[in-house]
């Protein structure tokens, strides 16, 4: 940040010119200016959920007090005419922000205040940016936006369960000082596990949208070796969740791939295409990219396994330090039922919820296949029928 500092007297005045530190403190002085400057202009923000913020008008001023010292903002602008090679003049403009303080309080505005405005600033444009779903073709990510609904008062689950993992996640997102202070990387890994439809990619997308934080959704598959993916890891930024989704499936990575590599060896070869469509990432490669030195670059990511089959991966692979957090999601509970019963036909009781919960204590029914039954069908669909439709399934995998 360059900072060009005057005295006046008792006050001393800080001119403000760096184009990134501008950026921030007009983020930060958004909301105080829109309740202090008599005069305003709107800007549109570029890749923002708010896209028109207002700041002050330049010779506005706004008063600021941080930790008991007070402080006064005020923006303005130099304008300079500049010859080009055809002799025309134009005007080149430059703003910046004037900061006043009493000098008394100057190492505290340097030294603390002004980080304290770089950060809030920073934070609040994070938490306002639209956030983007990647996905990796080759050595890179191309993305759109990251627009899913799902949040954790709609995940049908366990409440303790819920509230333990919000918990987790917000401790997470809070550590930067504790991670720190412990000499690790700020990220962290989940293994969500459980039988298919039982809301892991929900889980995923509400997980996001709690933390306000990007998707990569990496499919292995597409990685040619390891180096690629060691490019692709780079290239992800803070702030976001790394999925691989499925990863029992992505590539071989259980004990018995060299046999089966050699296997190979003998057996006809393959065609070219399906030869350059192999991945070569490797068991090594794939743990260098959760926890290796380069696993540090960035910092404040998730990286979420989701698997059928937990029993098939690689004890490496999932061993804590790697996988820090393990959730079982599992078939669906009375718990769950309510919440999908109110999300789908906004209902909280009924009186055939009692027969529901007797007949999930008896059959394992992922909330995937509830929901659907829950779903009203045409418009004269109601509520009781697709209570009945769904006690109906239940009573015939009883049956069954």
């Amino acid at each position: 940040m360059l900072l060009v500092i005057h005295r006046h007297m008792h006050v001393q005045i800080i001119h403000v010119i760096n184009r990134e530190a501008y950026s921030a403190i007009e983020t930060y002085l958004s909301s105080i200016s829109s309740s202090q400057a008599w005069r305003m202009k709107a800007d549109v923000l570029k890749n923002s959920s708010h896209p028109l913020v207002l700041t002050m008008d330049d010779n506005e001023e706004v008063a600021d007090a941080y930790k008991g010292v007070q402080i006064w903002w005020a923006s303005g602008k130099n304008i300079s005419k500049v010859q080009t090679l055809s002799f025309q003049h134009i005007n080149d403009e430059k703003r910046y922000y004037r900061l006043k303080f009493h000098k008394k309080d100057r190492d505290f505005v340097v030294n603390f205040y002004l980080d304290h405005v770089m950060k809030e600033g920073k934070a609040i444009r994070v938490k306002n940016r639209q956030r983007k779903l990647y996905t990796n073709s080759g050595p890179s990510w191309s993305h759109v936006l990251f627009e899913h609904p799902a949040t954790f008062q709609t995940l049908a689950m366990d409440l303790g369960k819920k509230r333990d993992i919000i918990d987790d996640l917000l401790a997470f997102s809070n550590g930067e000082s504790f991670y720190s202070r412990i000499g690790r990387a700020w990220k962290r890994g989940y293994l969500l596990y459980g039988p298919p439809g039982t809301g892991k990619s929900t889980m995923i997308a509400a997980m996001a949208n709690l933390l306000k934080y990007d998707v990569y959704d990496l499919e292995l598959t597409s990685v040619k070796d390891n180096t690629e993916l060691k490019k692709l890891l780079i290239a992800t930024s803070s702030k976001s969740i790394i999925v691989i989704e499925d990863i029992d499936c992505s590539v071989d990575l259980t004990g018995q791939r060299g046999k089966k590599r050699a296997k190979k060896e003998h057996e006809q070869e393959e065609p070219a295409d399906n030869a350059r469509n192999m991945s070569n990432v490797t068991l090594s490669g794939l743990l260098n990219f959760i926890d290796g030195i380069w696993s540090a670059c960035g910092g404040e990511r998730l990286i979420v396994f989701t698997t059928n089959h937990v029993d098939k991966l690689d004890p490496a692979l999932v061993r804590r330090g790697r996988m820090d957090k393990h959730i079982e999601l599992s078939y669906c509970s009375f718990e769950g039922f309510k919440i999908l019963a109110k999300n789908y036909i906004g209902l909280e009781d009924h009186d055939l919820f009692g027969r529901i919960e007797v007949l999930l204590g008896e059959i394992k029914i992922t909330p995937a296949d509830v929901a659907e039954n829950l779903m009203p069908k045409g418009v004269g669909g109601n509520v009781e029928t697709c209570l009945k439709s769904l006690i109906y399934v239940l009573e015939q995998e009883r049956i069954a």
